[in-house]
Protein backbone atom coordinates (compact mmCIF):
# COMPACT_ATOMS: atom_id res chain seq x y z
CA UNK A 1 0.00 0.00 0.00
CA UNK A 2 1.48 3.31 -0.88
CA UNK A 3 1.31 5.91 2.51
CA UNK A 4 -0.73 9.10 2.04
CA UNK A 5 -0.33 11.23 5.01
CA UNK A 6 -3.87 12.60 5.10
CA UNK A 7 -5.32 9.86 6.46
CA UNK A 8 -6.90 10.21 9.58
CA UNK A 9 -4.33 8.22 12.46
CA UNK A 10 -5.82 5.73 14.57
CA UNK A 11 -4.01 7.72 17.69
CA UNK A 12 -6.33 10.68 17.50
CA UNK A 13 -9.08 7.86 18.20
CA UNK A 14 -7.37 5.54 20.68
CA UNK A 15 -6.74 7.31 24.10
CA UNK A 16 -10.37 6.79 25.05
CA UNK A 17 -10.57 3.39 23.63
CA UNK A 18 -7.64 1.92 25.06
CA UNK A 19 -8.49 3.47 28.80
CA UNK A 20 -11.69 1.83 28.69
CA UNK A 21 -10.54 -1.30 27.54
CA UNK A 22 -8.83 -1.85 30.94
CA UNK A 23 -10.76 -1.34 33.43
CA UNK A 24 -14.71 0.10 33.04
CA UNK A 25 -17.25 1.02 35.76
CA UNK A 26 -20.96 0.99 33.80
CA UNK A 27 -24.33 2.63 34.74
CA UNK A 28 -26.18 0.85 37.10
CA UNK A 29 -29.11 0.48 35.14
CA UNK A 30 -27.11 -1.78 32.81
CA UNK A 31 -27.89 -5.51 32.81
CA UNK A 32 -26.45 -7.04 35.30
CA UNK A 33 -25.03 -9.66 33.68
CA UNK A 34 -23.82 -7.96 30.74
CA UNK A 35 -21.95 -5.72 33.65
CA UNK A 36 -20.75 -8.68 35.47
CA UNK A 37 -19.27 -10.14 31.94
CA UNK A 38 -17.77 -7.28 30.36
CA UNK A 39 -15.77 -6.03 34.12
CA UNK A 40 -14.66 -10.21 34.46
CA UNK A 41 -13.40 -9.89 30.56
CA UNK A 42 -11.56 -6.67 31.26
CA UNK A 43 -9.99 -8.15 34.33
CA UNK A 44 -8.85 -11.40 32.92
CA UNK A 45 -7.36 -9.85 29.64
CA UNK A 46 -3.35 -8.92 30.79
CA UNK A 47 -2.08 -9.42 27.45
CA UNK A 48 -3.82 -9.26 24.25
CA UNK A 49 -2.86 -8.97 20.17
CA UNK A 50 -4.47 -8.59 17.00
CA UNK A 51 -4.75 -7.74 13.75
CA UNK A 52 -6.71 -4.05 12.88
CA UNK A 53 -8.05 -2.87 10.14
CA UNK A 54 -8.54 1.42 10.55
CA UNK A 55 -11.67 2.92 8.82
CA UNK A 56 -11.67 6.73 8.16
CA UNK A 57 -15.10 8.60 7.29
CA UNK A 58 -13.57 8.88 3.70
CA UNK A 59 -13.46 4.92 3.04
CA UNK A 60 -9.84 4.96 3.59
CA UNK A 61 -8.28 1.85 5.05
CA UNK A 62 -5.03 1.27 6.89
CA UNK A 63 -4.25 -2.18 8.74
CA UNK A 64 -1.67 -3.89 11.43
CA UNK A 65 -1.46 -5.35 14.40
CA UNK A 66 -2.05 -4.68 17.52
CA UNK A 67 -0.25 -5.12 20.97
CA UNK A 68 -1.20 -5.01 24.36
CA UNK A 69 0.05 -5.71 27.79
CA UNK A 70 -1.25 -4.76 31.15
CA UNK A 71 -0.25 -2.19 32.82
CA UNK A 72 -0.23 0.24 30.44
CA UNK A 73 1.76 -0.83 27.46
CA UNK A 74 0.17 -0.38 24.01
CA UNK A 75 1.51 -0.71 20.54
CA UNK A 76 -0.53 -0.08 17.52
CA UNK A 77 2.20 -1.41 14.32
CA UNK A 78 0.83 -0.30 10.93
CA UNK A 79 1.66 -2.29 7.53
CA UNK A 80 4.74 -1.78 5.79
CA UNK A 81 4.85 1.30 4.31
CA UNK A 82 3.31 3.36 6.63
CA UNK A 83 5.76 5.37 8.45
CA UNK A 84 3.77 5.95 11.88
CA UNK A 85 3.57 4.03 15.23
CA UNK A 86 1.59 4.52 17.96
CA UNK A 87 2.94 3.48 21.56
CA UNK A 88 2.85 3.20 25.07
CA UNK A 89 5.88 2.23 27.74
CA UNK A 90 3.75 2.21 30.60
CA UNK A 91 4.10 5.66 31.17
CA UNK A 92 3.62 7.84 28.09
CA UNK A 93 1.86 7.31 24.82
CA UNK A 94 3.61 8.43 21.89
CA UNK A 95 2.67 9.53 18.24
CA UNK A 96 5.05 9.33 15.95
CA UNK A 97 5.74 9.76 12.55
CA UNK A 98 8.88 8.81 10.88
CA UNK A 99 8.02 10.31 7.77
CA UNK A 100 8.33 14.10 8.96
CA UNK A 101 10.51 13.12 12.06
CA UNK A 102 7.48 14.24 14.58
CA UNK A 103 7.42 12.81 17.68
CA UNK A 104 3.57 13.48 20.13
CA UNK A 105 3.47 12.52 23.65
CA UNK A 106 0.20 12.55 25.84
CA UNK A 107 1.52 11.74 29.99
CA UNK A 108 -0.95 8.68 30.46
CA UNK A 109 -2.25 9.92 33.81
CA UNK A 110 -3.41 13.24 32.69
CA UNK A 111 -5.77 11.37 29.80
CA UNK A 112 -8.41 9.28 30.08
CA UNK A 113 -5.51 6.47 29.56
CA UNK A 114 -5.13 6.62 33.49
CA UNK A 115 -7.35 4.27 33.76
CA UNK A 116 -5.37 1.45 32.50
CA UNK A 117 -2.81 2.00 35.18
CA UNK A 118 -5.44 2.81 38.12
CA UNK A 119 -8.00 0.47 38.10
CA UNK A 120 -9.26 1.91 41.12
CA UNK A 121 -11.14 5.33 38.75
CA UNK A 122 -13.81 5.16 38.82
CA UNK A 123 -15.59 5.20 34.80
CA UNK A 124 -19.11 5.32 35.61
CA UNK A 125 -19.45 9.08 35.34
CA UNK A 126 -19.30 8.73 31.34
CA UNK A 127 -19.85 4.65 30.46
CA UNK A 128 -22.99 2.71 29.42
CA UNK A 129 -23.84 -0.27 28.35
CA UNK A 130 -26.03 0.43 25.03
CA UNK A 131 -29.49 -1.53 24.00
CA UNK A 132 -28.73 -4.22 21.42
CA UNK A 133 -31.03 -6.08 19.53
CA UNK A 134 -28.96 -8.72 18.72
CA UNK A 135 -28.77 -10.92 21.77
CA UNK A 136 -24.87 -12.45 20.43
CA UNK A 137 -23.42 -8.49 20.73
CA UNK A 138 -22.61 -6.49 23.81
CA UNK A 139 -22.13 -2.41 22.87
CA UNK A 140 -20.36 -0.11 25.61
CA UNK A 141 -20.57 3.51 25.07
CA UNK A 142 -17.90 6.21 26.56
CA UNK A 143 -18.56 9.90 26.65
CA UNK A 144 -17.16 12.47 29.46
CA UNK A 145 -19.16 15.09 29.16
CA UNK A 146 -16.35 17.47 31.07
CA UNK A 147 -13.76 16.64 28.24
CA UNK A 148 -16.08 16.54 25.13
CA UNK A 149 -12.11 16.64 23.44
CA UNK A 150 -11.91 13.41 23.76
CA UNK A 151 -15.08 12.21 21.88
CA UNK A 152 -17.52 9.12 22.02
CA UNK A 153 -16.08 5.87 21.78
CA UNK A 154 -18.11 2.49 21.46
CA UNK A 155 -16.73 -0.70 21.28
CA UNK A 156 -18.56 -3.66 20.37
CA UNK A 157 -17.99 -7.26 22.30
CA UNK A 158 -19.38 -10.54 20.70
CA UNK A 159 -20.35 -13.13 23.02
CA UNK A 160 -17.65 -15.82 22.84
CA UNK A 161 -17.57 -19.04 24.91
CA UNK A 162 -14.00 -19.73 24.25
CA UNK A 163 -13.06 -15.94 24.87
CA UNK A 164 -12.49 -14.30 28.43
CA UNK A 165 -15.86 -13.95 30.50
CA UNK A 166 -17.38 -15.32 27.81
CA UNK A 167 -16.77 -11.59 25.55
CA UNK A 168 -14.61 -10.77 22.08
CA UNK A 169 -13.90 -7.47 21.71
CA UNK A 170 -14.24 -7.04 18.09
CA UNK A 171 -13.71 -3.71 17.61
CA UNK A 172 -15.02 0.12 18.13
CA UNK A 173 -16.76 3.17 16.55
CA UNK A 174 -14.72 6.62 17.64
CA UNK A 175 -16.16 10.13 16.89
CA UNK A 176 -14.08 12.94 17.68
CA UNK A 177 -15.27 16.19 18.49
CA UNK A 178 -15.74 17.21 15.37
CA UNK A 179 -17.82 14.15 14.45
CA UNK A 180 -15.09 12.74 12.22
CA UNK A 181 -15.67 9.07 12.20
CA UNK A 182 -13.62 6.31 12.29
CA UNK A 183 -13.98 2.73 12.69
CA UNK A 184 -11.66 0.17 14.07
CA UNK A 185 -12.03 -4.31 13.70
CA UNK A 186 -9.97 -6.37 15.32
CA UNK A 187 -9.63 -10.22 14.00
CA UNK A 188 -7.36 -12.81 15.17
CA UNK A 189 -7.62 -11.91 18.67
CA UNK A 190 -5.43 -13.82 21.01
CA UNK A 191 -5.47 -13.41 24.63
CA UNK A 192 -2.53 -13.92 27.75
CA UNK A 193 -0.07 -14.96 25.48
CA UNK A 194 3.75 -14.14 26.87
CA UNK A 195 4.76 -10.33 25.57
CA UNK A 196 7.68 -9.15 25.88
CA UNK A 197 8.18 -5.78 27.51
CA UNK A 198 10.68 -5.25 24.42
CA UNK A 199 7.49 -5.01 22.30
CA UNK A 200 7.08 -1.23 23.60
CA UNK A 201 9.73 0.37 22.64
CA UNK A 202 11.05 2.12 19.65
CA UNK A 203 12.83 4.30 17.51
CA UNK A 204 13.52 8.16 17.60
CA UNK A 205 12.13 9.67 14.39
CA UNK A 206 14.47 11.87 13.14
CA UNK A 207 13.54 15.60 12.13
CA UNK A 208 13.24 16.30 8.50
CA UNK A 209 15.84 18.77 7.36
CA UNK A 210 14.52 21.36 4.94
Amino acid sequence: MTWRRPIRPIALALAPVLAFSASVALHAQAPQNDLASVQRHLAATQTMTADFTQTDRNGRVLSGQLTLKKPGKIRFQYEKNVPILLVSDGKSLYFLDYQVGQKQRWPIGNSPLGILLNPERDASKFARVVPSNDPRIVSVEAYDPKRPEYGRITMIFARQPSAPAGLMLQGWVALDAQANRTTVRLTNQRFNVPVADSAFRFNEPRRVRR
